[in-house]
């Protein structure tokens, strides 16, 4: 058999196409919760303590002589200043709890739609087997 068409067998394969499809719309709700927390949880959050936004803040390491006070993340990190950029940690992070718990609620709706199938009724025991081994070479 060819590389290429075991390469289409391997393809052709239904979980090969499905980790496909779940990538494609990972990736895009990824950028649908990156968009949730970016416009609206994390100007809410800056609302609450008082007009702060996190994702600009950073603390410089090295090169400081580069930073001019209240330069922007972007223009420090281009003047060649090492920075430690805990504010976009902060909003990563949030984007990752947001997007675990909208996860975790899916499957557990999908679970409540799809209950789970009933559990094949077990065979006889290992004892029960050899009971019946033993009485029938008694017989």
């Amino acid at each position: 058999m060819s590389m290429m068409s075991e390469f289409k067998q391997f393809i052709a394969k239904g979980n090969v196409m499905d980790l496909a499809v779940g990538v494609i719309i990972g990736g895009a709700f990824g950028k649908i919760v990156s968009a949730l927390t970016d416009d609206i949880i994390m100007p809410l959050v800056g609302a609450v303590f008082g007009g702060l936004d996190f994702s600009g803040h950073y603390l410089v390491l090295g090169h400081a002589d580069k930073v001019t006070p209240g330069m922007p993340l972007d223009a420090a990190r281009k003047a060649g200043a090492n920075v430690l950029a805990w504010g976009d940690l902060i909003s990563v992070t949030l984007n990752f709890l947001i997007l675990a718990f909208v996860i975790f609620q899916l499957v557990k709706f999908t679970n409540r739609i799809n209950p789970p199938a009933p559990a094949a009724p077990a065979g006889p025991s290992e004892i029960d087997l050899l009971t019946e081994i033993r009485d029938s070479l008694k017989k």
